[in-house]
């Protein structure tokens, strides 16, 4: 069985968390599974690295700033090689140019054109474990591009698909997909499972848990992501296809940094939802400033004071009775 793993950012930040990266997949080697691992830059490298280029003056090129940023994945595969290596492991970093990722050269924000994994195979073949730059690959110019926001979950499933991988599991400092953030709302509870639809709905719409590209290759490709943490043992939450039977009317609640928008995702989105939701704020004093419906999803705006209410609000009226 062929296995993709992504670690994300906080999840090899330091020595121990690489440590603990590095276990992980070889538990999974130990499981008899072959394992591609991609990573992300480690912590805030990726936001210095900007910096850096922003404290000079002028406005940096958009190629010369993806050839800047895409060197915090490169630091992370090697120190994660090395790091394998120190425990017996056989490894081998790949820059996305090497790993054979190919995109358009819209620099800052391009797309997978195709993925050509001869040197991945080929270390697989000789046993070691590729450890492929995340957020990252070549153009036709031959240049280094940056695939934009969550680029480095849209590597990992790009390269499942790519290769037939049997799972994409991606590590990160949450333990599964919840109802909604449990920062936000306390009793938001775990999703073992939730469709490629309603999260794509919920990424749409501001979710930070997966990019939106990710999880549109991933429904495209019938790629199953896995999403666990690296920290803890708890079973995490996967992405995949569920039946409309097994779909709750509403799987989850976000909120859009940008706009303020509030939207719940799932098969039940409909005029007839919306409605239900504005007489539920309206019942408490809560004025909707506009509402819509579509894309899998129902969005309200509310004055920003009252929207953590509202969002508790809609939580646990449409959300918690839609898992009971």
């Amino acid at each position: 069985m062929l296995i993709v793993q992504k670690f994300g950012g906080s999840s090899i930040a330091d020595g121990d968390r690489l440590r603990r990266a590095a276990g992980i997949c070889m538990r999974q080697r130990q499981n008899g599974n072959e394992v591609v691992v991609v990573v992300s830059a480690m912590g805030d490298t990726t936001d210095l690295l900007a910096d850096r280029a922003r404290v000079l003056g002028g406005k940096p090129s958009p190629r010369e700033m993806d050839a800047l940023i895409t060197t915090g994945e490169q630091q992370s595969a090697a120190l994660l090689v090395m790091t394998m290596e120190s425990l017996g492991i056989p490894a081998v970093s790949l820059a996305g140019w090497q790993a054979g990722i190919y995109t358009d050269c819209r620099y800052g924000d391009s797309d997978i054109q195709l993925i050509a994994p001869v040197r991945i195979r080929e270390a697989l073949s000789r046993g070691r474990v590729p450890v492929v730059t995340g957020f990252q690959g070549v153009c036709a110019a031959g240049d280094i591009t940056s695939l934009g926001r969550g680029g480095s979950d849209t590597t990992a499933v790009a390269l499942a698909a790519a290769l037939e991988s049997d799972c994409c599991e991606i590590y990160t400092d949450v333990d599964g997909i919840y109802t909604a953030d449990p920062r936000l709302i306390p009793d938001a509870v775990k999703l073992s499972a939730i469709d490629y639809r309603d999260m794509l709905a919920l990424a749409e719409a501001g979710s930070q848990v997966l990019h939106a590209k990710s999880v549109e290759l991933a429904m495209a490709n019938s790629v199953v992501i896995h999403l666990l943490s690296s920290f803890t043992d708890a079973p995490g939450s996967q992405v995949r296809a569920l039946r409309d039977g097994s779909r709750p009317d509403f799987a989850g609640i976000t909120r859009s940094r940008a706009s303020g928008e509030i939207s719940l995702a799932g098969k039940a989105a409909d005029a007839a939802a919306l409605s239900r939701a504005v007489l539920l704020l309206a019942a408490e004093g809560i004025e909707v400033l506009s509402g819509s419906v579509g894309d899998g999803r129902i969005s309200v705006l509310v004055g920003e004071a009252e929207q953590p209410r509202a969002m508790q609000l809609l939580h646990r009226e449409m959300i918690l009775d839609a898992l009971k």
